[in-house]
């Protein structure tokens, strides 16, 4: 089964997928692929580890490549935060060189769904506003909508999170 979470930054994704993980099948894992860059980066690490804190997930920091990824243990339960970050960094390299990043990152997710019971993969919804972005950043909202396409299309559950509230797009809804 698996479940994707959409929705701004901020809106309750993260501490939502920890409330449905923790009730899910063990082992449990937390795929982070967050790079932390500078403080701000950091901070948000030291938020997230806390909040997981107790909860029985082992963490798996993986910033690319999830589609040669093998879990310690089939079965269980993952927890993928966030796909934006996946996209990020498989679309640039160190030397800041852009390529296309959708083929890397689903195959990676169906990696994932094949070797888990329950996966939940947290997205942000983008492209909704029309500020001016340049070039590399219009590339990566594109190649990002492609991606949360393909992974609705995938999901068994999609959720929208709306100040922390779930709204059912697809499926059924999880209760917590």
């Amino acid at each position: 089964m698996m479940t994707l979470l959409i929705g701004g930054s901020g809106c309750g994704k993260s501490s939502y997928a920890e409330s449905m993980a923790v009730r899910m099948p063990m082992p449990r894992y937390y795929l982070a692929a967050m790079r932390p860059f500078g403080e701000g980066g950091m901070e948000k690490v030291k938020k997230h580890r806390l909040m997981r804190s107790g909860k029985g997930f082992e963490t798996i920091e993986r910033y690319t490549d999830y589609a040669s990824l093998k879990l310690p243990v089939q079965g269980g339960t993952a927890l993928l935060e966030c796909i934006c970050n996946l996209t990020a960094n498989e679309m640039y390299d160190d030397s800041g060189s852009m390529s296309d990043p959708v083929e890397r990152v689903l195959a990676g997710v169906r990696n994932m769904k094949s070797q888990c019971g329950e996966l939940i993969v947290i997205t942000n919804d983008v492209g909704s506003d029309s500020a001016g972005y340049d070039l590399s950043t219009r590339a990566y909202i594109k190649a990002l909508g492609r991606i949360n396409m393909e992974l609705a299309q995938m999901a068994d559950n999609v959720y929208e999170l709306v100040a922390g509230i779930p709204i059912v797009l697809k499926g059924e809804l999880e209760l917590i």
